[in-house]
């Protein structure tokens, strides 16, 4: 089938809410030598895209297709025929997606190959699951193993567990460390956490590391913090001397730390760190490890899954709003 010369794609021309996103026609997108021709056929959507949406980053040109992240076929790969072969299955994230050129909501996206990941074997896994894992597990995996330099001895504690990223930590660090606790602010979602591999669950009431210093006296090594700089000096509260801290999300909605005082927030003997990572952390993730774990069963991706361009509005309203509860994807 001949490529077509025109696609549809989701464009925003200013910021606001989601009632921007307009689906619309475009001229279908030619690579040049070094670039990949990729038919989307699954993306992840990531609140970063909702920040954008709303205006907060700086810099933004109009118009344009959001989305840092897409999985699909090759289409074409001028110049690297021999690394990419046309409907090889792939993966692409970061690297300027969705901001300094467009992205991933789209039937059609060109993209860098030094970006790209081929998915080798399929591992049993449908669109949504493989539309799930670039920039998923590229920040989990950087934040738990780069970041935090998780190791089997640790006590890992997730603040924000039943944001994606939060439910995917529990997940790839299932096994590999001796404990984990979650925190969410909705207690109904407890039985869904244990499910996903916490040991234990907190109920976020603003005040954790009470909860931590009567529950798990000796308190945990490492924190995974994707609330954000709003719950930071209570998760800095529930580590013990020599634990580590990272800042991975923003869930809280706060992108500063008011007033920020170092010897009031980080206790004695602990660190802080953050993780924010890019094209070359997502070319270093082991997506066909994970991939092959998630298709035997050991590591669960909760997926809730939006059909076809049409669906991206609606998306980033439970993004905006509720939360899914799961990783949000798109499949087309």
């Amino acid at each position: 089938m001949a490529t077509p010369t025109v696609m549809r794609a989701v464009l925003m021309h200013t910021p606001g809410p989601p009632s921007v996103l307009k689906l619309t026609s475009v001229p279908l997108p030619s690579p040049k030598a070094g670039q990949i021709l990729i038919r989307i056929r699954a993306f992840g959507l990531n609140r970063s895209e909702m920040y954008t949406r709303q205006g907060h980053s700086p810099g933004l040109s109009f118009p344009r297709i959001l989305g840092i992240e897409a999985t699909g076929t090759v289409e074409a790969a001028p110049g690297s025929e021999d690394q990419f072969k046309k409907g090889d299955t792939v993966l692409t994230a970061m690297g300027g997606m969705g901001r300094t050129f467009d992205g991933g909501y789209a039937e059609y996206t060109v993209v860098p190959a030094s970006q790209v990941q081929v998915l080798h074997e399929p591992h049993g896994l449908s669109w949504a699951q493989i539309g799930a894992l670039p920039e998923l597990m590229q920040t989990t995996w950087g934040s738990l193993y780069t970041s935090l330099r998780l190791q089997k001895s640790d006590h890992l504690l997730i603040r924000g567990g039943t944001t994606g990223i939060g439910l995917a930590a529990a997940a790839l660090a299932k096994g590999n460390v001796a404990f984990i606790g979650a925190t969410t602010r909705n207690a109904s979602r407890e039985t869904s956490l244990l499910e996903n591999g916490a040991d234990e669950v907190y109920v976020d009431d603003g005040d954790v590391a009470v909860q931590v210093a009567k529950r798990h006296p000796e308190k945990y090594t490492k924190v995974l913090e994707l609330v954000g700089v709003s719950s930071m000096k209570d998760s800095m509260q529930c580590l013990s001397v020599g634990g580590l801290c990272c800042i991975t999300g923003i869930a809280g909605g706060a992108w500063e730390a008011e007033r920020f005082n170092p010897m009031m927030v980080i206790p004695t003997g602990v660190g802080l760190t953050v993780y924010s990572g890019n094209e070359k952390a997502f070319m270093a993730t082991p997506i066909e490890e994970i991939a092959g774990r998630v298709g035997r069963g050991e590591v669960r991706v909760p997926v809730r899954v939006f059909e076809g361009l049409e669906g991206v509005r609606e998306a980033h309203k439970v993004m905006e709003g509720e939360g899914a509860n799961a990783k949000i994807v798109v499949v087309l």
